[in-house]
């Protein structure tokens, strides 16, 4: 996340508060700014640091970073209650090929979109606020370099359906990203 959170907070139309961040690589288990709503479409919005990695359901040991299956009982609770949704912005993500046989990193990109964002959700704990990431099947782009998945990425005009409008709508949005608007360095 090449940008620090005066620029994230102007460009999701924030309030960036005192969140200290400064740019920089984002990992799991780290803090990351996030954006959240007051619940209202058009309400505000505000940058708040959480950390990559939700609690795990009571028979897993680690933190879970991703959410590849919105369906499952452990998520869909959380996914209805539109204040548990998030946005996360980022200027690229890194992933792995291994087409070649040799692991090689890419980084993807949103095409004429400096700051663009993926769905994520929130648990909100006292001694853990946290956030994961949404994940679909790899768009056609993606899938040229790797199987799997890629994160659920929010177009600008979608942003307040994601963070404020009722799960039976906001379901729609979790799919893979159209290829013709990335780009793959």
């Amino acid at each position: 996340l090449k940008a620090d959170a005066a620029a994230i907070a102007r460009h999701f139309g924030a309030d960036a508060g005192n969140d200290p961040w400064t740019g920089g690589h984002i990992s799991p288990l780290h803090p990351a700014p996030v954006i959240i709503s007051n619940g209202r479409i058009g309400g505000r919005r505000y940058l708040k640091p959480r950390l990559w990695g939700v609690p795990p359901p009571p028979s897993g040991t680690s933190p879970i970073t991703s959410v590849r299956n919105v369906n499952s009982p452990f998520w869909i609770g959380t996914l209805r209650h539109m204040e548990l949704r998030c946005l996360v912005p980022v200027t690229s993500f890194a992933f792995w090929s291994r087409r070649t046989g040799q692991n090689v990193q890419h980084h993807a990109y949103v095409t004429h979109q400096p700051i663009f964002a993926f769905a994520a959700i929130m648990r909100q704990t006292e001694d853990w606020p946290s956030f994961a990431i949404l994940h679909e099947e790899n768009n056609r782009l993606l899938r040229h370099y790797r199987d799997g998945a890629m994160p659920v990425i929010i177009p600008p005009d979608q942003y307040d359906l994601w963070l404020s409008g009722a799960w039976k709508a906001a379901q729609k949005l979790v799919r893979p990203f159209p290829s013709q608007y990335m780009h793959v360095e």
